[in-house]
């Protein structure tokens, strides 16, 4: 990366890096156009809370099946052309589902197909952005490539359900018509990101390869606490497949209301992400972290106690703010802790983790709302929450007092 000037200080400035950031942005708005569409339609087709949970397992169950795989995939081949690959995909799905609606046929069946095929390409997705990432901008600009790519992912979650409430006003195949055609643009873009800097030997996969991922996150305390910590504590506190009984049965709106449910943690996320992008985070990075995560939980509690729809907004946007504070340390501590024949695998380890912690946690919200309620599944999600951070505070007291970000700074 030496070609990138001293000079540059923002990551959108390098070429390369700015087509990657409004290629994933456009992933990004697709599929949350979409899944304002899938939850509504989900709902409306079964009127199950347990339904809307098992979105969540069927995303995460490629994730699953291909861990081992995934990790020496990305660092084998060309990551660009993964992302390329997904893309394909994504745009066919939503297509075949604009087709499916329009010709009246959609079921239940055809919705879990999409979100399978989602999971399909996050499984490859989020390890090969993420390894991908540091052959685009320096090591110095990567906390702040983060950030902004946060902030792009964040300002899509805001817009892209409002876009789709409206959307949906013109009829489901609207929404995935329109989805189908920004996966387009984004595949569009990714054909001209040139990557620098990939090693071009491919080491011969033994188990001791496959398994290298989990090895050096296990043998690196500051790691493995990190992203166990996201893992439980939204695996527990993950609220997000009960937002379509929030906004009917709880909070009493539409899908316009759903819309702005899902736009809220968004809005604060966005908004914390823009300012960690002008003002990184430099020192105490370790105890901001757990002080975030334990903010998640309070919020996750405050939300599922309320019925009232602004208070409701307040909490989900507290939610946002401080779970981008946890991605952008724990995205930087990945990136930066592990060396770049490695980024793949030890990606992939993260990215099941978070998988993980996303869509079954929303399985287990979904599950326990079918036993207690909506209101009682979230509450004690969010009490879990902290109780998470009570033990990783005792447990991993590496990464409770890691003060900065690279120890070489």
């Amino acid at each position: 990366m030496s070609e990138v000037p001293d000079s540059v200080t923002n990551p959108l400035a390098i070429a390369d890096y700015r087509r990657y950031w409004l290629a994933r942005l456009c992933s990004h708005v697709a599929t949350q156009v979409q899944v304002v569409a899938v939850g509504w339609q989900m709902y409306e087709l079964t009127g199950s809370a347990l339904a809307l949970g098992l979105v969540g397992l069927v995303q995460f169950l490629p994730a699953l099946v291909l861990a081992i795989a995934v990790g020496p995939v990305v660092d084998r081949h060309d990551r660009r052309a993964i992302l390329i690959a997904g893309r394909v995909v994504q745009a066919g799905a939503a297509l075949a589902l604009s087709v499916a609606s329009l010709s009246g046929r959609l079921d239940a069946s055809l919705l879990y197909a999409l979100v399978f095929a989602l999971g399909l390409v996050g499984a490859f997705e989020m390890p090969a952005s993420q390894a991908l990432v540091p052959s685009l901008v320096p090591a110095r600009l990567l906390s702040r490539a983060v950030a902004l790519g946060s902030s792009g992912h964040q300002a899509a979650t805001i817009g892209g359900p409002a876009l789709g409430g409206l959307l949906y006003l013109a009829g489901a195949h609207t929404v995935y018509a329109v989805a189908g055609g920004l996966f387009l643009a984004s595949l569009a873009l990714l054909t001209r990101v040139r990557p620098r800097g990939r090693p071009a030997s491919r080491p011969r996969v033994t188990l001791a390869y496959l398994a290298a991922g989990v090895v050096y996150i296990r043998r690196h305390p500051v790691l493995l606490g990190a992203v166990s910590l996201d893992l439980f504590a939204v695996l527990l506190g993950g609220a997000t497949a009960l937002l379509p009984i929030y906004a009917r049965d709880i909070l009493h709106t539409g899908p316009w209301g759903l819309g702005l449910l899902r736009a809220a943690p968004a809005v604060g996320a966005l908004a914390v992400a823009l300012w960690l992008a002008r003002h990184p985070l430099r020192q105490r990075v370790g105890r901001r972290l757990m002080g975030a995560v334990a903010l998640f939980g309070a919020a996750t509690v405050v939300f599922g106690l309320s019925s009232w729809l602004p208070l409701s907004l307040v909490a989900l946007a507290l939610m946002g703010g401080a779970d981008m504070v946890s991605v952008v340390i724990r995205s930087s501590l990945v990136q930066l802790e592990t060396p770049d024949e490695m980024r793949g695998r030890v990606g992939a380890v993260n990215s099941l983790f978070v998988g993980a912690s996303n869509q079954i946690g929303e399985f287990e919200s979904g599950l326990l709302a079918a036993w207690l309620g909506a209101m009682p599944a979230v509450v004690l999600g969010g009490l879990g929450t902290l109780a998470v951070v009570a033990l990783w505070w005792r447990w991993f007291p590496a990464m409770v007092h890691r003060n900065k970000l690279h120890e070489a700074d």
